[in-house]
């Protein structure tokens, strides 16, 4: 597939250059530009400097330079066809079709001496009305002129000769073509415009939309597009009823066109005036329209270059969010959303917001969707959730409280586990032991639908079993108590905490607990999902903690004396080898020790901890979170940063689901 220079410009320049890098490195405003760390070099001074307006990013450290196709294929390891797929997507530039899509986009029109027929949109006074203008280049809002379908039913001079050379019609002008006829018909059939104006929709947001009316004939579309009956039936805008006669599949509707991302209109959807059933009616698909890959409203939001987006139920929520400045607003196509569809979203975007009724169907239809989307949350990835109340949809919510309300409305979304948390609580009955347990089902049936290594499946599980198990019990709960305790003691030094647990404890350190942590915690493998980053980048995997680097001396001295107690397998009871290791310490630290340990000895007398390894495990996973966060915190690279979050990530897991459970059930038994 051969790609023209004018596609390739066309991708670089409507691209989103700021947004792709600052998936890597920090970027701030700097003028006309943005400036951050390179994330070609290890830097720690920024040097790296990206134009949004010419599109180019360059380094004057490196002399790393390029464009978004450049970058992809230098930073990210793409393939020059990958690239430029991968900014179709993100631009809605469409790539060449070979000729087999061309071919299937192409009909035979029919050949015809006679006029097409004029026909009146009251059904009472023709209005003649004259066969589609020659075909002209299809754009997203093509203005319509008022006399487009007025003529006298003659053919313009150069229409007829071009019919003649051109025996076969295109799906996208003959849609192009429809799409004017309809908005036509709109601004000439009074009742229909009316319809949309008292749903509280302006004469600029009918333009955009290019909202249209499809009249009451049974064949109005085959009088007017005579030679194009074959493309109609392709679309499926045109039916065979039982008896072999052909029929309009929308009569007496309001249209909504359909488009794509290029803005070509690629099917319509019609609306009844009044209570008529099915409310709404889609075009059928056709070899330019396949309703999974297609968001209603996705051109007009990346027209405004949306930020965020919000996936709603109906054409009028979007046009209406439209219309109150809330850009980014999409809707499916009359069927749930899909997974193609929310990956497309999730693209374009980290977070997605989905917006349903109140009611329960409206709960089923957003536990449904967030299934469907659960397969493409990788970490990083993350859904939210309006519900409005009243049983209001955004096009109601709107006319009735108005632009400001819904903005405070989105504000107020739930995150994913919040509402998770919310759906299991109105599902079941947690107050009672069985039902928690149903609902724990339920929430690792849905957590297992997550991607493979995904670490928003741990937190969720996590989070919303901490709030499960929380319901029913008072305030006092086991890890509140754990708080509250802060282990009994005065001080506030984790390490030293450490230290008293060994002075009474030193067989802790017979498996050395650091290493256990690290290895069941899986620390020690986080760094080999970006063994390509750290290649490509000549770096290294960042060390993992060690006693030596928690750069606490006390502790040290503390940990070689109990070694060498085990080594030597001496045996005392814990008064006694508390007083061996304080009579080998220096006086200043025997005076620190000798000061808390009273106190620590008899807290853990009171709590009846006679195994002080859940306390000694609870603390150290403690104080390693805290060293992983100082690491991050100093890190100036990105792929090395990520790294340590993702390290501070699984133990935070790990801790919370292992050794504070463990501590809490000592604290449960002793209060």
């Amino acid at each position: 597939m051969r790609i023209s220079e004018s596609i390739i410009e066309q991708l670089n320049s409507q691209a989103d250059l700021v947004g792709m890098i600052r998936k890597h490195t920090t970027l701030k405003p700097a003028g006309r530009e943005f400036k951050g760390c390179c994330p070609f070099h290890g830097e720690k001074t920024p040097s790296f400097y990206v134009n949004p307006e010419t599109n180019l990013y360059y380094c004057f450290g490196c002399h790393a330079k390029g464009n978004p196709i450049t970058f992809l294929k230098e930073y990210e390891r793409l393939s020059f066809m990958e690239a430029v797929k991968y900014l179709s997507e993100q631009t809605g530039i469409e790539l060449p079709k070979d000729d087999n899509h061309a071919k299937k986009t192409r009909y035979t029109k029919k050949k015809t001496d006679s006029s097409p027929h004029p026909y009146a949109p009251n059904g009472e006074n023709p209005v003649p009305i004259a066969p589609p203008a020659p075909p002209q280049p299809i754009a997203g809002n093509m203005p319509i002129q008022d006399n487009a379908w007025q003529n006298p039913p003659q053919p313009a001079p150069a229409y007829l000769p071009q019919n003649a050379q051109e025996p076969q019609g295109d799906l996208y002008q003959l849609l192009e073509n429809i799409c004017q006829y309809y908005q036509f018909m709109l601004n000439n059939t009074p009742k229909a415009k009316q319809y949309f104006l008292d749903r509280g929709i302006s004469e600029e947001s009918i333009t955009t939309f290019r909202l249209g009316y499809a009249p009451e004939g049974w064949q109005h579309l085959e009088s007017v597009f005579s030679e194009d009956i074959e493309g109609l039936k392709i679309l499926g805008l045109v039916r065979q009823s039982q008896k072999g006669r052909d029929f309009d599949l929308l009569r007496n509707r309001v249209i909504f066109p359909i488009k794509d991302k290029q803005g070509r209109v690629v099917g319509f959807a019609g609306r009844s005036l009044g209570d008529e059933t099915p409310k709404y009616i889609n075009s059928s698909e056709s070899p330019i329209f396949q309703k999974q890959h297609i968001l209603y409203g996705m051109y007009e939001a990346r027209q405004q270059k949306a930020s965020e987006y919000l996936m709603v139920e109906g054409y009028m929520d979007v046009i209406a969010l439209y219309q109150a400045g809330i850009f980014g607003a999409v809707a499916p196509m009359g069927t749930a959303a899909n997974e193609t569809q929310i990956a497309t979203l999730l693209r374009y975007h980290d977070s997605l917001t989905l917006c349903f009724d109140g009611d329960g169907a409206g709960q089923k239809a957003a536990w449904r969707t967030m299934e469907v989307a659960a397969p493409v949350l990788t970490d990083g990835k993350t859904l939210k959730f309006l519900l409005l109340p009243d049983q209001h949809d955004p096009d109601s919510f709107l006319r009735k409280h108005g632009a400001a309300a819904m903005q405070d409305e989105l504000k107020k979304s739930l995150s994913l586990s919040e509402y998770i948390f919310q759906a299991l609580s109105a599902r079941f009955d947690l107050d009672k032991p069985e039902q928690k347990a149903a609902a724990m089902a339920q929430l690792r049936s849905f957590c297992e639908l997550f991607p493979k290594g995904s670490s928003l499946r741990w937190w969720l599980n996590s989070d919303i079993y901490q709030k499960i198990k929380a319901v029913g019990r008072s305030t006092t709960s086991r890890f509140n108590k754990v708080d509250r305790a802060n282990y009994t003691i005065n001080s506030q030094d984790p390490t030293l905490q450490l230290s008293l647990c060994l002075l009474s404890q030193p067989q802790i350190l017979a498996d050395d607990p650091l290493d256990r942590l690290i290895h069941a915690a899986q620390l020690h493998k986080v760094h080999e999902q970006f063994a390509g980053h750290l290649a490509r980048q000549d770096l290294t995997s960042p060390p993992l903690p060690t006693w030596a680097s928690l750069n606490a001396p006390l502790l040290s001295q503390i940990i070689e004396i109990a070694k060498s107690m085990i080594q030597s397998k001496l045996q005392f009871d814990t008064e006694q080898a508390a007083h061996f290791i304080i009579a080998a310490l220096p006086i200043e630290l025997q005076d620190l020790l000798k000061k808390h340990w009273v106190e620590f000895a008899k807290a853990t007398k009171r709590h009846n901890m006679q195994n002080l390894s859940p306390l000694f495990n609870e603390i150290l996973g403690n104080v390693i979170i805290k060293h992983l966060e100082q690491q991050m915190g100093s890190c100036q690279n990105l792929v090395l940063s990520e790294i340590h979050k993702r390290r501070l990530q699984q133990l935070k897991h790990w801790n919370a689901q292992t050794n504070r459970s463990a501590l809490a059930e000592i604290f449960d038994k002793s209060l």
